[in-house]
């Protein structure tokens, strides 16, 4: 009996490997990208593509795992999840409210050591920060937040308390 569920379970494992989620590549210009609106260093630049824009951004550099399943599932979840939560290839898209608040949440996960993600730089060590790394990007949020208030009036960016 243990071998027949050991069978069908490898039978399983081998036809799932034929259904792939859609790959978060995107061959166009990205026009709502925000460095197209703001200033961005290439030293922060850098950051980006080593610790953010795989899951925060249309164009992800897969690993040769990603080709495994339920693994290319998994990621494509926590892809779909980052999007959900920040995506820099349609930021200036975005309501002003929106765009400045993504930039408070940014600091304060960055500055907490909540992104990137644990299981993320488990397997890419470049996407480890730094303290002073933290400090660039961190500084780089303000500087875009800096440039909102001075462009557009206070109450365009923040809600008011009630």
């Amino acid at each position: 009996m243990i071998k027949k569920i050991l069978l069908f379970l490898l039978a399983g494992l081998i036809v799932i490997q034929f259904f792939h989620p859609k790959p978060n590549k995107s061959k166009r210009d990205q026009p709502n990208f925000i460095g197209k609106t703001f200033n961005i260093p290439d030293d922060v630049t850098h950051l980006f593509k080593v610790a953010c824009f795989d899951c925060h951004s249309n164009n992800t550099r897969y690993p040769w795992y990603a080709n495994i399943q339920p693994i290319d599932w998994w990621l494509a979840k926590h892809i779909n999840e980052g999007k959900k939560g920040l995506n820099f290839d349609e930021y200036s898209n975005k309501r002003l409210r929106y765009q400045y608040h993504k930039m408070e949440e940014v600091i304060e996960q960055v500055k907490e050591g909540e992104m990137p993600l644990n299981s993320y730089t488990w397997t890419h060590k470049d996407a480890k920060l730094t303290k002073e790394e933290r400090v660039k990007l961190t500084g780089w949020a303000q500087s875009v937040m800096d440039t909102l208030k001075a462009r557009y009036p206070l109450d365009s960016l923040v809600r008011k308390k009630q």
